[in-house]
């Protein structure tokens, strides 16, 4: 029964969330409460919404710290220089944009942080997207997808989460899931030029001057030979050619501007850049070595760089004023996927949809369970957090596994599988950063990605299996 209700709960979050009839937070603390209630259990709601906010509370603390921070990295310029070099590639091309954003990404996931990755590639991607009326949602799906797939690496979770409940290496996990790790890379980058191509078709290609204005805003519309066009439609007639259209001013309701290279704005500190850079690389680097847990590292790092490129109080209330819209957006989605967590853990929704999986796996399957793990990490590392999946069912899958012969490395690389489908999942709380800045309605995102996610994953699971890894 608990199973069923399990699903049931997860599929009307989906629905309802899809369709728009409900906000996130709203879906995300309401449906779980009717759920717990429904299952005899409304008693213990409180309790189970408690265990759910202690365990996410240090998330929700990263989160809001980490976005303060990379906030005032941006205000006073620091990616300033990325966001310069991304446009000269992208040439205000649509399809070099969105592969843009695929290689910004995976590069920032380095890190191995999802929201530090979505922070910076938003900041330097949003205002181009804007600019040209490129879909936003392109933008939110590559971007997640290209992180999914980096964050395998060991310091990222999903690795060590599986060595760990395994007990096995994690280099001799990752190691050899290199290859097939670059070949869904390659696949994000090639799905980016696909659908990089599909926007330049349906908006055309405009010159870099015509985009990067700052003194007067325009907005540049392509014309074809036989008429006028709009960003959102393609142009008829065959030729090709420009107009530019005075917006309203700088005060106006449409005036969208490139905030981030705007070279006039007052909060920058050119002469603090280097130390502005050193201390983000220190963060990071601290972040890889453990040093300190990372939600203290953000809160040591955002009140040290307030406090050096805003020295005046009244300044650093204003960076924090301006930043407040994100920090409340993100820390409340986290605490209202709190009680979603809390219950399916708190009434046993989750062991018993685990239990209930592994025990459909036909017995004929025994043999190619590493390959089973694989297909079944895509909806499971989707519906539950990796901390369950890897925690709770992967041992039990590795267990059936080795009654055939099946290795425990084999079991852990193919766990790694449904990553870029995973940074999608509605209890991710990443994801509330990239759809928040973006502008995005978490909905209009799943509906977008899921598809490519899927296919992302099964494309490393099937590289995986030819490298002979899996």
């Amino acid at each position: 029964m608990l199973t069923i209700l399990g699903f049931a709960m997860i599929a009307t979050f989906l629905v309802l969330i899809m369709m728009k009839k409900m906000s996130p937070i709203a879906a995300l603390v309401l449906i779980p409460a009717a759920f717990c209630v429904f299952v005899g259990k409304g008693a213990k709601l409180g309790d189970y919404v408690i265990d759910g906010v202690t365990s996410l509370a240090p998330t929700a603390a990263m989160l809001m710290f980490a976005i303060v921070y990379f906030g005032v990295m941006i205000d006073v310029g620091l990616f300033d220089p990325i966001v310069r070099g991304i446009l000269r590639f992208c040439k205000a091309d649509p399809m070099r944009i969105v592969v843009g954003t695929a290689v910004l990404a995976a590069i920032v996931s380095l890190d191995g942080d999802g929201s530090t990755t979505f922070m910076i590639t938003v900041s330097a991607m949003y205002p181009l997207y804007k600019r040209l009326k490129m879909s936003l949602v392109v933008m939110t799906g590559v971007a997640a997808m290209a992180n999914g797939v980096m964050n395998t690496l060991p310091w990222g979770g999903p690795t060590a989460r599986a060595a760990t409940a395994l007990k096995v290496d994690a280099g001799d996990v990752f190691v050899p899931m290199i290859p097939a790790l670059a070949v869904g890379l390659v696949a994000v980058i090639g799905l980016a030029y696909v659908l990089g191509v599909r926007e330049r078709r349906r908006l055309g290609t405009l010159a870099l001057d015509e985009v990067l204005v700052t003194e007067k805003e325009t907005e540049t519309v392509l014309v074809g030979a036989g008429g006028t066009g709009t960003p959102d439609s393609p142009a008829p007639g065959g030729g090709s050619g420009t107009i530019t259209a005075t917006t309203t001013g700088p005060d106006g309701a449409d005036d969208e501007r490139f905030a981030a290279l705007d070279p006039d704005r007052p909060t920058l500190r050119p002469r603090l850049y280097w130390f502005n850079a050193l201390l983000t690389v220190a963060l990071l680097t601290a972040m890889i070595m453990e040093l300190l847990p990372i939600p203290v590292l953000f809160l040591l790092g955002a009140a040290l760089a307030l406090s050096v490129n805003f020295p005046h109080i009244p300044d650093q209330k204003a960076r924090l004023a301006a930043h407040a819209d994100n920090v409340l957006n993100v820390s409340g989605m986290v605490f209202a996927a709190a009680v979603f967590t809390g219950v399916l853990q708190g009434t046993g929704m989750v062991d018993h949809m685990a239990t209930w999986m592994v025990d459909v796996i036909p017995e004929a399957m025994g043999p190619h369970m590493a390959l089973v793990t694989g297909v079944l990490s895509l909806p499971l590392t989707y519906f539950m957090s990796n901390d369950g999946f890897y925690f709770g069912v992967l041992p039990v899958l590795a267990e059936a596994g080795a009654a055939h012969g099946v290795t425990p490395l084999e079991m852990a690389r193919a766990s790694l599988v449904g990553q870029p489908l995973h940074m999608s999942s509605p209890l991710v709380p990443a994801v509330y950063v990239l759809v928040g800045m973006a502008k995005v309605e978490f909905g209009d995102h799943t509906r977008f990605v899921v598809k490519w996610a899927a296919a992302t994953c099964l494309v490393i699971l099937g590289a995986g299996v030819l490298f002979g890894t899996i």
